[in-house]
C-alpha cells in the first residue's frame, strides 16, 4: 500500500465493533488489537474463536463484548470450523461475508495447526487472524511452539523454554497461499491497512500479530506499546507481507534497513519472563538477527 492510501489516526474509521466493557487485563495487547482489527473488518464479518483469551475477553452471550456474530469452536477446529462457516455464506448466497478465524499462538502454531494447514492446501476462502502472545496465557502460562527460548513459564519454570520460537508464518508460507502478513500490536495503523487489505483478496490469507501480554511476559501494563515497539526496533519481530510469493518489509521494519536496531538484550530486560537468559542464548539471539537483517 502506498504512503498516499495508508491510514492515519485522522482517516481512520469511527465506527466501533466492540463494546467499552471487555474482560481484557489491564493493558492487553490483545484488545488493541481486537478493536482495531474489527474497524477493518466491518459488519459483515463472521468471527471463529477456538478456546483463548479472547472468549474471555469478549464474554458470552448476552453480554458478549462484541457487536459481531461468534462462532465458539474446539481448539483444534478453528480452520475447519471457519471452513464450514464460509460453505454455508455459500450456500446463502451471502459470499460478500468475511469469515475470519481468530485464535492465539497455542490454538494456531500448536493445537489447531493441522485444521489450519488443510485450510490452505484446500484454498478456502478465508481469513486466519492469529494473535501470538507466546504462551497459553488463558490457562495459566504454559509454553507454546511460539514461547521464545529461554523464556520462563509454568512448564518451564527453572530454566526456560529450550527450544526456540516456531516460525509460524514461514510454516503458512509454505503452503503458497496468496497472502501471509505480520503485524504488531504496537502499530495498530499497519495492522488495520493488511486486515484491510486482507478483505479485498480472496482464498486463504493470514496475519500474524504480535501481542504483548503484561501478566504473562511480567511487565507493567503501563509499556504495552513501548515493549511491542522495542520487539519491532530491534529486528527481533518483522513486520512484512508475502503476496503472491514476494516478500517485502513494511511499517517500521522497511525504515530499518541499513540502519543500526536496539540491542536484543534492551528488549529482554523489559519483561520478567526472560530473567533466566543466559549470556550465551543472548549472543546467540542477536546473531540470528544480524544474519537475518544482513540478507534484507
Amino acid at each position: 500500500m502506498d504512503n498516499k492510501n495508508k491510514t492515519t489516526i485522522l482517516n481512520l474509521t469511527k465506527e466501533e465493533f466492540v463494546h467499552p466493557g471487555n474482560r481484557a487485563c489491564s493493558g492487553c495487547g490483545l484488545s488493541l488489537v481486537y478493536r482495531t482489527a474489527l474497524k477493518a473488518l466491518g459488519k459483515d464479518t463472521i468471527l471463529v474463536v477456538p478456546p483463548s483469551c479472547l472468549t474471555v475477553m469478549q464474554g458470552l452471550h448476552p453480554i458478549a463484548s462484541t457487536k459481531l456474530p461468534c462462532v465458539n469452536v474446539t481448539f483444534a477446529s478453528t480452520g475447519a470450523a471457519a471452513t464450514g462457516v464460509r460453505a454455508a455464506m455459500k450456500a446463502l448466497k451471502k459470499e460478500n461475508v468475511n469469515v475470519v478465524a481468530w485464535a492465539g499462538d497455542g490454538g494456531t502454531g500448536d493445537i489447531g495447526i493441522q485444521a489450519l494447514s488443510g485450510a490452505c492446501e484446500r484454498g478456502e476462502d478465508i481469513i486466519y487472524i492469529c494473535y501470538d502472545n507466546e504462551a497459553y496465557m488463558n490457562t495459566g502460562v504454559q509454553r507454546s511452539g511460539t514461547t521464545p527460548q529461554g523464556v520462563l513459564t509454568t512448564t518451564t519454570p527453572i530454566k526456560g523454554k529450550l527450544q526456540e520460537k516456531k516460525d509460524v508464518p514461514s510454516i503458512i508460507d509454505a503452503h503458497g497461499i496468496g497472502y501471509v502478513a505480520t503485524a504488531s500490536a504496537a502499530y495498530p495503523l499497519d495492522l488495520y491497512d493488511k486486515v484491510k487489505k486482507a478483505t479485498t483478496m480472496s482464498g486463504p490469507r493470514y496475519i500474524h500479530v504480535h501481542t504483548p501480554c503484561p501478566p504473562g511476559w511480567s511487565f507493567d501494563a503501563r509499556f504495552t506499546i513501548k515493549i511491542g515497539k522495542l520487539a519491532v526496533q530491534s529486528g527481533l519481530f518483522d513486520l512484512y507481507e508475502i503476496i503472491d510469493g514476494t516478500f517485502n518489509l513494511t511499517g517500521q521494519s522497511k525504515k530499518l534497513i541499513g540502519k543500526d536496531k536496539i540491542p536484543v538484550l534492551d528488549y529482554f530486560k523489559t519483561q520478567g519472563r526472560f530473567k533466566s537468559l543466559d549470556e550465551q542464548i543472548v549472543k546467540k539471539v542477536q546473531d540470528q538477527v544480524n544474519a537475518k537483517w544482513a540478507q534484507y
